[in-house]
């Protein structure tokens, strides 16, 4: 086995263990929180911090990335994910309510600074490692990142297991030590100087990206936000609403997530690549957005004539219909960021991209409360059309010539 080989093996792997932990902890807050008498909507605000300190973390992430290297960034993370799980579980039932949001909301903050602190290096070392990697870029994003979204799916059991067999802080800090175990063996096995390269002196040059960095950022924005605007807050509650369990909607997320990360994992297959690696790709992201984008659509339609469609049935069947076509999108979005990021500061542009995704997703969160309030599943599947659309059409602006960074990673 080769040095990049194993790298790459050793990042997915402390990936895999760190995705697991975050899904479970998404899961075991729903859970717990939503047992206390928490409304839907009072959820909901528990991960705006979570979502919204990723975008800072994201830059920040990438920026020490390649000034510190891949792995130290990696330990920062899961440390402060180790962090904020300890603080979770030190919450304690006699504060009451408003003080016990405050305390989950600045717990899920540290949490989300974790998060993308990690994914943004885990995802430049993916770069990294493929430089040598025969030019399999594409199979390499495709597979880490197809196989982390599964591993939350299987976090979102994990969690309401361990919430039922050992209770909510039992579970906080069996998942903290497990963190560790992650964090001591990925400074054990992995090259301190990983990723290292020559960062941003200015928050100018930090800025200054290319152009297909610029786009492909702007229609992540809006992708996610097409997501969320239904998965987060719309899509539980209506199901509530329409008589299902909370573990039934819980079931239904979590299959979804695992299968959602099931086709990202083999969209390679089903996009024709190209020796250049831009001139078939952007085209099938173009393709895959526009149906995408028909998915809500139609479902707005359907749901417009109750008497002869069950809304639940049609909204469960719809978006596990979305999933495909987005899945598909997000896989080739997560190749092309790599393809473009320049070899220099690929962390910073990594960083750059999921800034934008987490901005989106914070765009997606408050909307799906607002939306559904006001016009209930429908207004938030129009708001996620309104917005793919919008993705969409970025798409059709993406540079297709060839990239400096892409030349070095023949389409295998």
């Amino acid at each position: 086995m080769t040095a990049t080989v194993r790298n790459y093996i050793v990042v997915t792997g402390a990936y895999w263990g760190f995705t697991l932990v975050d899904g479970a902890l998404r899961m075991l807050v729903l859970l717990h929180f939503f047992q206390l008498g928490y409304t839907p909507f009072t959820l909901a605000f528990l991960f705006l911090l979570y979502e919204a300190a990723g975008i800072g973390a994201n830059l920040a992430g990438g920026w020490l990335a390649s000034r510190f290297g891949i792995p130290r960034m990696l330990a920062v993370g899961q440390s402060l994910q180790i962090a904020g799980l300890i603080m979770l579980s030190l919450l304690d039932p006699g504060w009451g309510a408003v003080a016990s949001v405050i305390w989950v909301v600045a717990a899920q903050g540290i949490a989300g600074v974790a998060k993308d602190v990690t994914k943004t290096a885990s995802k430049s070392a993916i770069k990294a490692t493929a430089a040598e990697g025969s030019g399999q870029l594409f199979r390499w994003v495709a597979w880490f990142t197809g196989s982390k979204n599964a591993m939350k799916g299987i976090g979102f059991f994990v969690g309401g297991l361990l919430l039922e067999w050992v209770g909510f802080q039992a579970a906080l800090w069996l998942m903290a030590g497990f963190l560790a175990v992650i964090l001591v063996a990925g400074l054990l096995l992995l090259p301190s100087a990983l990723g290292k390269a020559k960062s941003s002196k200015s928050v100018k040059e930090l800025f200054g990206k290319s152009r297909g960095v610029n786009l492909l950022a702007a229609a992540r924005i809006f992708m996610f936000g097409a997501r969320d605007v239904w998965f987060v807050v719309g899509l539980p509650v209506f199901l509530y609403a329409s008589g299902w369990r909370f573990l039934e909607v819980g079931a239904f997320l979590a299959i979804w997530t695992i299968a959602y990360g099931g086709i990202q994992a083999i969209a390679p297959v089903l996009v024709t690549r190209s020796e250049d690696g831009l001139s078939r790709e952007i085209p099938a992201a173009r393709l895959w957005a526009g149906l995408l984008t028909a998915v809500p659509i139609v479902l707005v339609l359907m749901m417009q004539t109750p008497a002869l469609w069950r809304p639940d049935l049609v909204v469960v069947i719809g978006l596990a219909i979305f999933g495909l076509p987005f899945a598909v999108n997000s896989s080739l979005h997560s190749y092309l960021i790599l393809a473009y990021a320049g070899s220099e500061k690929a962390a910073e542009d990594v960083g750059f991209y999921y800034a934008a995704n987490a901005t989106g997703r914070l765009m997606g969160i408050v909307l799906s409360g607002l939306l559904y309030q006001f016009g209930g599943m429908t207004a938030c599947l129009i708001g996620s059309a309104a917005m793919l659309a919008i993705c969409w059409i970025v798409t059709f602006l993406l540079p297709t010539g060839v990239q400096p960074a892409v030349t070095r990673q023949r389409m295998a």
